[in-house]
């Protein structure tokens, strides 16, 4: 999934979800999301009632984020951090690691990174530059 609608990537969370309530076995990617999901317990009772929220738009309510936004940004960090791309994110990460409370928190902070170079990524009609996003995670160290 390079460039999944808006559509494949909610049903695929939705999927995620079912299959483990079911204790259905997972798979690749399945089990990145998953653990996802089970660190966000307020967005589970979301992805049980799929009808009402595949089709659902979010408003942000000052910053909080499309739930599934979050989640997979969550996931494409996960990805990141497992294969160090960029080039020395898994460092900073365990820079970060050091100063927060906890794990999520710092996955958190790197979460406004990655979402902003998104963000640029998109208004800028370029790929994220990587050299920005790994700048604003050091920022943070500070």
């Amino acid at each position: 999934m390079f460039n999944p609608s808006r559509e494949e990537v909610r049903r695929f969370f939705f999927a995620t979800w079912r299959k483990y309530r079911a204790q259905v076995p997972l798979e690749g990617l399945e089990k990145t999301a998953l653990e996802v999901v089970l660190l966000h317990p307020e967005y589970h009772a979301l992805l049980q009632n799929e009808d009402t929220n595949i089709g659902r738009d979010f408003q942000p309510e000052g910053a909080q984020l499309n739930p599934f936004l979050h989640l997979s940004l969550h996931v494409a960090l996960a990805e990141q951090l497992s294969i160090d791309q960029p080039a020395g994110i898994r460092a900073l990460h365990a820079q970060l690691l050091a100063q927060a409370g906890s794990d999520h928190d710092a996955l958190h902070q790197l979460l406004e990174c990655l979402g902003e170079a998104v963000w640029q990524a998109q208004r800028d009609r370029a790929v994220p530059d990587d050299q920005a996003y790994l700048d604003c995670i050091r920022r943070k160290l500070r």
